[in-house]
């Protein structure tokens, strides 16, 4: 058994916003194991959704584009983060994230390592990255980086609020037919959040791990031991149809799907990506 360290539980704590003493429970329970013990604080109900509240954010924009490569399309996306919003919405910063974008499609980068490694002047993006934060007076950094590509590729970049720049970019690549539903996909995306195309794409762990919470719960709840099989795959659905997009009911007709969305004009949307700024990995 793993001891159950005090970095252990900040981890569990962070990532669950249950309190101390449910996540000591958890990892005891689970060995030590981290996924298990988040996992056990699900099933038991003790999990906010998301991260703990009030944990720090990072502030910043995102920059898009679509261009036309080989007869196909390529969508880029990328968060540039600065310290506060005040920064994030002055004219040379949206700037300057329009200027790693250019360097980012110039490159053809597949990821922010390529990016950061791409040419930008005599030096790289990187070194650029590093003397603009002395430009603004704050840490400034390249946060999540997205790229797709299809027969089209529609973005949709949302902004909270006049004033400030996008804060969050959705691409959909579809095949021709399903460009005309395209915008209203990305817009479903921005606002839905959907994590995966098809419920195929979903990882066979994440699919085992939501299956366990579902038994576990279940069986918690005092449900005849005949039936929870039956309940666990309602669950199921239930989880498919918040994060699958294909599965998640249109929001301008919830009465359909957005799969059904694209049948409808005999389209089909063939990858998806999302990026909202200070929801990437923190320092």
């Amino acid at each position: 058994m793993a001891a159950i360290t005090a970095a252990l539980i900040k981890q569990v704590r962070e990532d669950t916003g249950a309190g101390m003493l449910d996540v000591k429970k958890a990892l005891t329970e689970a060995e030590g194991d981290v996924a298990r013990a988040k996992e056990i604080i699900r099933a038991k109900g003790i999990a906010a959704a998301g991260k703990r509240e009030g944990r720090k954010a990072q502030e910043g924009t995102i920059a898009s584009k679509v261009v036309e490569i080989e007869g196909n399309e390529t969508g880029y996306a990328v968060e540039l983060n600065s310290e506060t919003d005040f920064v994030a919405k002055t004219p040379k910063f949206v700037e300057f994230a329009d200027e790693v974008l250019g360097y980012a499609v110039a490159a053809g980068a597949g990821s922010v390592e390529e990016l950061e490694a791409a040419k930008a002047g005599d030096s790289t993006v990187k070194v650029a990255v590093e003397e603009a934060a002395a430009l603004f007076g704050e840490h400034v950094k390249i946060g999540q980086f997205a790229k797709i590509s299809g027969e089209h590729v529609e973005i949709y970049a949302h902004k909270k609020s006049a004033e400030m720049p996008p804060s969050i970019v959705a691409m959909i690549a579809t095949d021709k037919a399903g460009a005309a539903v395209a915008h209203e996909a990305a817009l479903q995306i921005s606002a839905m959040g959907a994590k995966w195309l098809t419920r195929e794409d979903v990882p066979a762990d994440v699919v085992e791990s939501e299956r366990r919470v579902a038994t576990e719960k279940s069986q918690a709840e005092g449900k005849p031991e005949k039936i929870i099989p039956k309940i666990v795959e309602g669950r199921l659905n239930a989880f498919y149809k918040e994060v699958v997009l294909l599965e998640q009911p249109f929001v301008k007709d919830p009465s359909k799907t957005v799969g059904k969305l694209f049948e409808e004009v005999g389209g089909k949307a063939t990858a998806f990506a999302r990026i909202e700024v200070g929801k990437g990995e923190e320092e």
